[in-house]
């Protein structure tokens, strides 16, 4: 794509990376069978190469976001199926999300949409806060279809998706020994969402690698890895999560020293990765972000490389629905069906896997039409297989599906520390499956 930025314009590094990027694409048009906006809508301004274009002729002529365009990258999903899909590797995710850091700064968006996005700002990245809020949210959840009929559908969703009990976690913060000759010392992101709603995640992930002897740590300190406002272009509230969890991760590596960075949702696992990118330009943190990068690992990637028993065969089908952080942010394909067929479930492959289940972050709650439509889809080819029950790596995944299926819906990280010797998810009990492992 032929760009015509000026040399001042250039010396902007984010410019001069966004030209790179737009250079890159050659208008084939391949990234619109696999983008899930597009599919739905039919529209060129809702694929990766309208916004593109639309992208491109606001940077280049440095102009405020207007109504239009800001529609059209707000219906993005960044699910990147765009580029595992494109031959000519243009990064589109760096683009986008530039595009929503400029949106941010130049658009006015009207009142009930900045009230929304502030109020998604300032809860979800904070455990405490986000566990009040549900908590708070719990009366109000039986009005979520009244809600609805009245049009006041951001609220209707918010309230469909929360859950209608907030579970206990089991560890805390400080260090987890390993069971047996030690193998590994990792830290464990333990986030802001998943300890809320689904704190068996964790719980999973640090019996699972304790019994197959890595020590975990849950750093004190740590917290949100900034995904969420970084999606919504709040830049600066991303740095700031970036560097806090930067600082406490450095510590550890220099104390006492890390294999990895583990994480079990893959749109955390996603960013942290990209940290170094988000940070290049800063003189203090640049080469921290780039180590604390180059140690971060989705779960699935790091239980891959231990020698993990195999189990016998136990007659429980699985879905496994990839996130599209994990498949298409992380390329992480294999891992996480070859683990589960290795613990002796027989995995079971969805049709339009590329497609995202409509969450996305906040995603599900800005858009809640297009998610829900995006949901209906995705579930009705889960059901198509059949499963006994259905595993993602990604929370955010997991209860968007949970809320239109009555299948059972874990995390991968749950089933493979049940085959090992775990206590059975909770989601899966009274379901006739416990005699398979226990």
């Amino acid at each position: 794509m032929q760009t015509s930025f000026t040399l001042a314009q250039l010396a902007d590094r984010n410019i001069a990376e966004a030209d790179k990027i737009l250079r890159a694409c050659v208008h084939c048009g391949f990234c619109t069978a696999t983008c899930p906006t597009y599919v739905l809508l039919g529209d060129e301004l809702d694929s990766p190469r309208g916004r593109i274009y639309l992208i491109k002729e606001m940077l280049e002529h440095d102009r405020p976001a207007d109504v239009e365009v800001t529609k059209h990258i707000d219906r993005c999903l960044s699910c990147l199926a765009c580029m595992t899909t494109c031959p000519s590797g243009v990064h589109y995710m760096h683009l986008v999300d530039q595009a929503r850091a400029h949106i941010e700064q130049t658009y006015r968006r009207p009142l009930l949409d900045r009230a929304m996005r502030a109020l998604l700002a300032w809860l979800m990245p904070y455990p405490a806060r986000f566990r009040l809020a549900l908590l708070a949210g719990l009366a109000a959840k039986p009005f979520a279809p009244l809600l609805e009929l009245l049009g006041i559908k951001r609220i209707a969703a918010m309230l469909r998706l929360a859950p209608w009990r907030l579970p206990a976690g089991g560890f805390q913060a400080g260090v987890h020994p390993a069971q047996g000759k030690r193998k590994g010392r990792v830290a464990l992101l333990s986030g802001c969402v998943d300890p809320v709603v689904r704190p068996s995640i964790r719980d999973a992930a640090i019996r699972l690698l304790t019994r197959n002897g890595v020590e975990v740590v849950l750093a004190e300190g740590e917290a949100c890895c900034g995904s969420l406002v970084h999606h919504m272009g709040r830049e600066a509230a991303a740095l700031e999560s970036a560097k806090n969890n930067i600082d406490v991760w450095t510590r550890e590596i220099e104390e006492k020293g890390l294999d990895a960075i583990l994480v079990t949702a893959s749109g955390c696992g996603t960013t942290i990765k990209d940290y170094g990118f988000m940070l290049r330009a800063d003189s203090a943190y640049a080469a921290k972000a780039a180590t604390v990068s180059a140690l971060a690992k989705d779960i699935s990637e790091f239980l891959a490389g231990l020698e993990i028993p195999a189990a016998r065969p136990r007659g429980v089908s699985v879905a496994y629905h990839s996130a599209c952080s994990m498949q298409h942010g992380q390329q992480i394909v294999r891992e996480p069906k070859d683990l589960l067929a290795r613990a002796g479930f027989e995995v079971r492959e969805v049709p339009e896997g590329h497609l995202c289940c409509g969450s996305a972050g906040t995603y599900n709650i800005l858009q809640p039409v297009i998610a829900a439509r995006l949901r209906a889809r995705k579930v009705e080819n889960i059901e198509r297989t059949a499963p006994d029950l259905i595993a993602t790596g990604n929370i955010g995944c997991l209860v968007q599906i949970a809320g239109g299926t009555t299948i059972p819906v874990v995390h991968t990280v749950e089933l493979l520390d049940w085959a090992g010797g775990g206590p059975i998810p909770e989601s899966l009990r009274g379901k006739g499956l416990s005699s398979g492992f226990e």
